[in-house]
């Protein structure tokens, strides 16, 4: 049995009239650093929330270390930690008080587990004696996660824990992460940021509350169907519009600096017709070139439902 599992998981809010997550079943293997990626209002919360006893299904059942999320959910909230999405701790506590505050909850104390959140502490301990709503994002984020490990849980859930952090910020967040697998814990993460997604062993990418795939980053993207082509000219709004126009392309969207732009066939010549048309419209600068599809891509054709090739 895997470490989490979720079986034809339903949760519905308003009386049924909203649906928040859509028959999900999943499986998280022990060990394993998993990532549940998606938007906001994709499902991922609450799909945290009944897997830490926070909520209830409505149809389903799910496991947390062999434990039923409902007959043993006293079990399940002594073995893991659970960061929530917003920063939750009492702000008018110091660092030390809130960490002290947690072990007490758990029967334990900072100096039994201090092995475990050590190197997460440590960049924390100047810090000790102000007061959390005073510290800044990275600091919150960093005194959050000592909070949850504090009682050593076997089963890590972290919700969206890198959302209004700095870039700097979130890169040592993921490595502290790496770090923790080392030590035989079971993480799952959510997040809406597609360039996480890689830094995770296996991702589940999730929209309107339904499952679109589950794999390996890398399957993931070698999923994609057919070829995926950047397009580039001056005005991107103005040649955005003028693509979508164009018959052959069959999807196209902003991306960064670009269009990437699918075609419904494999014209070798749709690559040069796409240029001259852009050109003959009046764009300058243009440039069609092939490009290897990113995760985000992937989602994006799985969303649309656009996986023809």
């Amino acid at each position: 049995m895997g470490a989490v599992t979720l079986t034809n998981v339903t949760k519905t809010y308003d009386e049924g009239k909203v649906l928040a997550v859509d028959d999900v079943s999943l499986s998280v293997e022990p060990g394993e650093l998993f990532g549940l990626i998606g938007p906001d209002g994709a499902g991922k919360s609450t799909l945290f929330r009944i897997l830490t006893t926070v909520l209830l299904a409505d149809n389903g059942t799910a496991t947390v270390d062999g434990y039923d999320v409902v007959k043993d959910y006293r079990a399940i909230r002594k073995t893991v930690g659970y960061m929530p999405g917003r920063f939750s701790l009492y702000q008018d506590l110091t660092v030390e008080e809130n960490l002290t505050f947690f072990a007490t909850l758990f029967g334990t104390t900072i100096r039994e587990n201090y092995d475990l959140i050590k190197d997460i502490y440590e960049q924390i301990e100047p810090f000790k004696t102000r007061r959390a709503g005073k510290l800044s994002g990275g600091m919150k984020q960093k005194l959050a996660l000592c909070c949850a490990l504090i009682h050593k849980p076997t089963v890590l859930f972290l919700d969206e824990p890198t959302t209004g952090v700095d870039v700097v910020s979130r890169r040592e967040f993921w490595a502290m992460l790496k770090r923790l697998k080392q030590q035989g814990i079971t993480i799952l993460v959510s997040t809406p940021y597609m360039d996480e997604a890689v830094l995770c062993e296996r991702i589940a990418l999730i929209q309107t509350g339904q499952l679109l795939s589950v794999d390996t980053p890398q399957n993931i993207v070698n999923a994609y169907a057919g070829q995926l082509f950047a397009a580039r000219a001056d005005s991107i709004p103005h040649a955005l519009t003028e693509i979508r126009q164009f018959d052959p392309v069959r999807s196209s969207y902003a991306f960064g600096d670009t269009i990437h732009v699918t075609f419904r066939d494999d014209n070798e010549q749709n690559q040069q017709q796409l240029t001259q048309y852009l050109q003959q419209k009046g764009h300058t600068n243009v440039a069609v070139t092939a490009i290897t599809p990113t995760i985000e891509d992937r989602f994006i054709q799985l969303m649309t439902k656009d996986t023809s090739s």
